[in-house]
């Protein structure tokens, strides 16, 4: 009996002798990609965050090419000054693959003068390298480190966001004080909550909607009394 039962100690001691190091490999390599994926949000999420404040900070979201092609549905035959609100890695205003298409210039290519606003300094230096790497002309594309909230958009008549849906409405309210009757806005994945959008493009996670400032601006009819 004392010889069965020793047996049965030394086989389960043997499996738990080889399933320890499975269990270290196995919480290594979690260690390692939890830090590897704080290490990343670190990189490109937190940096620029203390300068905005909590109820306006947007985490970075990279869009797709398809929703780039989208955006560009909805600007064309406009011209004159852009701002990409939050230009996260600067593709809107870089040389862009758009449906399949490589090497062709995004907003640049329809003759905007574009400025990306990217409070996040890695983004920043990244779309910068990008652009030049792209042969986006300087004086077509120009990324700055500045907070777009803190900024007068009055210069800009289209204006691009892909932002998050927590700070749409006060969004709403600083580009109708400040954008012209001829601006249009093109939202990303977000539609604004009061505005009504003068075209849509896309659908799903690429769906943008297009809204013209003077229509936006009129009063909306009003219920006659029954």
């Amino acid at each position: 009996m004392e010889d069965s039962i020793e047996v049965i100690l030394q086989d389960h001691s043997a499996k738990y002798l080889h399933r320890y190091p499975d269990n270290h490999a196995l919480a290594a390599g979690s260690g390692a990609l939890l830090a590897g994926c704080y290490g990343l949000w670190a990189m490109f999420v937190l940096p620029g965050f203390r300068r905005v404040p909590l109820r306006l900070k947007v985490p970075y979201l990279p869009s797709s090419v398809e929703q780039t092609a989208n955006v560009m549905k909805l600007l064309q035959g406009r011209q004159g000054a852009l701002a990409d609100l939050g230009s996260g890695d600067g593709r809107l205003v870089s040389l862009e693959p758009v449906l399949g298409e490589p090497q062709v210039l995004a907003a640049c290519s329809q003759g905007f003068r574009c400025t990306g606003f990217e409070v996040n300094p890695v983004l920043l230096a990244y779309s910068r390298a990008r652009a030049r790497w792209s042969g986006v002309p300087a004086g077509h594309a120009r990324f700055v480190n500045q907070d777009f909230w803190k900024t007068d958009l009055s210069g800009y008549s289209n204006v691009t966001a892909f932002l998050a849906p927590g700070v749409m409405q006060a969004l709403e309210e600083k580009l109708l004080a400040e954008l012209p009757d001829d601006g249009r806005v093109v939202a990303c994945r977000f539609p604004f909550p009061r505005w009504t959008p003068s075209h849509t493009e896309g659908s799903g996670l690429d769906r943008v909607w297009a809204y013209d400032v003077i229509a936006v601006r009129k009063p909306r009819p009003q219920n006659p009394a029954a």
